[in-house]
């Protein structure tokens, strides 16, 4: 039985037709690409900023912002082919599984799932600091024990906004789209905001030097896992600062970028596809390439990046709280709350959607991808994740996890863009409504920037992805490949048996 083995296009197409795993197609371009920036202008923007700023790049923040979204560019070019050319749920599992494989395509929905899931329940628990520094001296305190896993027994408001985000899933993509929209409106707002107001409080020489000078960083406490690998495997000295500084610096806020990879994965559910999945990928990474951009700029200009806190969740209110616009401080407070809330939702909504995928192709028990009959969403995978995502939130402590979620992410982007160039040799006849341009120098330029941003993360991030990863192996070989309905109807055409379609 081959690890090799593909899953033809024609019959992953062919699959959403049947009654028991078909969504509905609801969500038009705009649907699509409010998704993508709901999903993008998130813990990124309001948290990264003040991290990377602080201690890699300097005022450089929004070069580091604009290489990060030059390799999102380049994979997003292979990512509108891919799913204007295969509209199933699931993207870049689904797209891996058409031209790399089913081992690939596995090892690409297993890595999905740590990105789509940890995320959410970290922007939940996010949220809840968030909720309870907006909360602090009112009526409505949330008392320690119920606000924190780490000093109390249960984060309660992130279990609360994990389990109504579960529930707004369950309801419709529409519903959560609709909600989306406003949401979106309000974070727009909010950054537009912090753009005007802040050019007026900005001082030109916070900018210089614009990129430090390099600095040695001496021995990190935890040794090699605390460095970037690049730096192990070539035996570089490490540095903060300098062009390795923002180089390192767009390997981290790469995560603010995170959300047009989960517009793919909606592909089934666009009325048209073709036409309105490149629009809802390319329109959000535009949008938001151009406000990150400008809100680092201005970050970085009210408040010089040596006064910035690399600890400080709310670097962007900081500054301006320090700058005396302490209103403009409290409306970010809100802006980033609000904001949590639709990333988790929507990273939920990728997390169900690949797992969906899965579960219809019998790499997890096919069960889970069983849809409402009245809803038309898959609610089965969708309360296992809201639980598991709640109670993750809820008695977990975590610390940041943006570079766990962007090893991941940078590996689906290196397998999409692999896929790009293996389908247009293995199937030139499928019909393209989109086409990367350049599609083998695009394709292996995202490739190679990708990987090199992976190995300016931490050893401790690779060591955990890996780990992740051979536990995926594990469950492939001993459940995922034994219930392979591509397997199992290889099984049957060898043996001559009627092939077996029901789900079980």
């Amino acid at each position: 039985m081959s690890l090799m083995r593909t899953k033809s296009v024609e019959q992953s197409i062919a699959d959403t037709e049947d009654p028991d795993h078909k969504l509905r197609k609801e969500l038009g371009a705009l649907d699509l690409m409010v998704f993508g920036v709901g999903v993008t202008i998130g813990a990124g923007i309001f948290v990264l900023t003040g991290t990377v700023a602080a201690s890699n790049s300097g005022p450089a923040l929004a070069l580091s912002f604009l290489i990060a979204a030059v390799a999102c560019a380049l994979a997003a070019l292979c990512y509108a082919e891919f799913a204007s050319t295969v509209p199933v749920a699931g993207s870049a599992y689904t797209f891996s599984y058409a031209t790399l494989g089913e081992l690939v395509a596995w090892i690409i929905g297993w890595d999905l799932i740590l990105e789509f899931t940890i995320g959410a329940a970290a922007l939940s628990t996010s949220f809840s600091g968030y909720l309870q520094e907006l909360l602090d001296g009112t009526p409505f305190e949330v008392p320690t024990q119920f606000g924190s896993a780490a000093d109390g027994f249960i984060d309660l408001p992130a279990v609360v906004i994990a389990l109504l985000v579960m529930l707004v899933l369950i309801r419709g993509t529409k519903l959560s789209s609709m909600v989306n929209q406003v949401v979106v409106a309000i974070k727009l707002a909010v950054v537009a905001a912090v753009i005007v107001v802040g050019v007026a409080y900005v001082d030109p020489s916070n900018w210089t030097p614009f990129i430090p000078d390099s600095q040695p960083v001496g021995d990190a406490e935890g040794g090699f896992r605390q460095l970037p690998l690049i730096t192990t495997l070539l035996g570089i000295e490490p540095a903060v600062f300098g062009i390795g500084g923002v180089i390192a610096g767009a390997a981290v806020v790469f995560f603010a970028f995170i959300g047009f990879d989960v517009v793919a994965t909606t592909a089934e559910e666009a009325r048209n596809p073709q036409r309105d999945i490149p629009i809802g990928i390319l329109g959000s990474l535009a949008i938001v390439t151009v406000l990150y951009m400008a809100v680092s700029l201005v970050v970085t200009g009210v408040q010089s990046y040596q006064d910035i806190d690399p600890d400080d969740p709310a670097p962007l209110a900081t500054a301006f709280s320090a700058a005396g616009v302490s209103w403009v401080g409290d409306l970010i407070s809100v802006g980033a709350c609000i904001g949590l809330v639709v990333v988790a939702m929507i990273l939920m909504l990728g997390q169900c959607r690949v797992a969906f995928a899965m579960g219809r192709d019998g790499l997890l028990p096919r069960s889970v991808a069983k849809v409402h009959p009245s809803f038309g969403t898959p609610y089965r995978i969708t309360l296992i994740t809201g639980f598991v995502v709640a109670a993750i939130a809820g008695f977990v402590d975590l610390s940041t996890l943006a570079d766990l979620v962007n090893i991941g992410t940078l590996f689906a982007f290196i397998l999409v863009s692999l896929g790009v160039v293996v389908l247009r040799r293995t199937r030139p006849e499928l019909p393209r409504s989109f086409r990367t341009p350049f599609a083998p120098v695009v394709a292996t330029l995202a490739t190679l920037l990708c990987f090199y941003l992976m190995l300016n993360l931490k050893g401790e991030t690779w060591e955990r992805f890996l780990i992740w990863m051979a536990l995926g192996f594990v469950v492939y070989f001993v459940y995922g490949r034994r219930h392979s309905r591509v397997g199992r109807a290889e099984r049957e055409e060898r043996s001559g048996q009627p092939r077996d379609t029901e789900v079980r």
